[in-house]
């Protein structure tokens, strides 16, 4: 059904009598996947720049695509573009070798030690099992952890409002920059990773507010200068404080269980790939993107972590209750200061779409 996890065809000789010796001949060959110019033999097979490229993309991210048609779709010059699910699964019919393209790839089984340095007692920088795809998933974080709060302190260790807002927009910029560099996710419509990210933004606020040890303790402090500037009645203010509580019990939570960060990758990815979301275009799709980022969390955990049989179901357990924390508190509590009214579905769209280029809006501070 997923076009990339298609078995390699064997090989075979391009469908021209007799292999050009000289460029000039060369370039009369037409790309035996979509019949435009070729440029030469790539990956065993004459094929354009365009079908390369696509072809390595497609391989060494190990993507997978799916065909809104009957699987059958024409692949020419002037189609090519229309269904990746069958433009890859033309390549491999033709002949095109996925271990061509591997041999060009470092390992993703032996990552740069110093890139990951997430959390304290971090497996990451001894030998341990690595997928390719929680590999990927890690290489998308915009910035190492460590970097998020050293920023924001000030000389004495203490985070004032000002300083903890400004993590808070860090956290939430990274969640957004994370989710367009990760495997699948750029793959998806526009409108799809929208809805996704507009679902599951503050779930993945608190995943990476608990990866960093945002320090919570604060959260009253920023509760009541956000009373003093807009007092609310006391029900309000009893309720608001509930919420605050509430969140910083779910980062407590996460804490106490030391989640590395290939873990918190993984949940990440898991909170990110729900078909919960409205008007999704595939439902089925991100259904099966987090199945997968389950199975690799699963596997993960099972290798690196076998005298602690429980630990994925502990972990997973952590999630549902993240909803439990009300996006529209962590918006009052921290990024009100920031962008006033605007609503922060619309910063999502804008981060989304704008990416590192993204400046926020009343304020001086870049994200990149």
């Amino acid at each position: 059904q997923q076009g990339a996890s298609a078995a390699p065809h064997t090989p075979q000789t391009p469908s021209q009598p007799g292999a050009p010796s000289t460029q000039q001949q060369q370039q009369h060959i037409e790309c035996v996947v979509c019949g435009d110019k070729s440029s030469g033999k790539h990956y065993g097979q004459f094929t354009c720049e365009g079908c390369k490229s696509f072809f390595k993309r497609s391989v060494r991210r190990n993507l997978t695509y799916t065909c809104r048609a009957n699987r059958n779709c024409p692949i020419d010059q002037h189609h090519r573009n229309q269904c990746q699910y069958c433009r890859l699964k033309k390549c491999l019919k033709v002949g095109m070798r996925r271990e061509a393209v591997q041999r060009g790839r470092m390992p993703p089984s032996q990552p740069n030690p110093g890139q990951y340095a997430l959390t304290n007692g971090d497996p990451l920088n001894g030998h341990c099992y690595l997928s390719g795809y929680i590999s990927l998933l890690l290489r998308a974080e915009p910035y190492p952890t460590s970097r998020y709060g050293s920023q924001c302190m000030q000389p004495n260790n203490i985070m004032g409002i000002e300083n903890i807002c400004e993590l808070a927009a860090r956290l939430l910029f990274s969640a957004v920059e994370w989710a367009r560099n990760i495997p699948f996710f750029p793959d998806l419509q526009i409108t799809d990773q929208v809805a996704l990210l507009r679902l599951t933004w503050s779930e993945l606020f608190v995943l990476n507010a608990a990866q960093c040890s945002m320090p919570l303790h604060v959260a009253p402090l920023l509760a009541a200068a956000g009373l003093h500037a807009s007092p609310m009645s006391a029900d309000r203010v009893v309720a608001f404080m509930d919420h605050i509580r509430i969140f910083q019990e779910q980062v407590e939570k996460l804490k106490a269980l030391h989640v590395d960060s290939a873990e918190y990758s993984c949940l990440k990815a898991i909170v990110l790939f729900t078909s919960d979301a409205c008007g999704l275009s595939d439902a089925a799709h991100i259904e099966s993107l987090q199945e997968k980022s389950q199975c690799a969390l699963e596997e993960y955990v099972r290798s690196q972590y076998p005298n602690q049989p429980s630990r994925f179901g502990k972990l997973l357990l952590r999630l549902p209750s993240l909803r439990t924390v009300s996006s529209s508190v962590i918006e009052q509590l921290f990024f009100v200061r920031l962008v006033g009214k605007t609503p922060i579905e619309t910063l999502i769209r804008d981060m989304l779409l704008s990416g590192s280029s993204f400046n926020w809006p009343y304020m001086s501070i870049q994200c990149s």
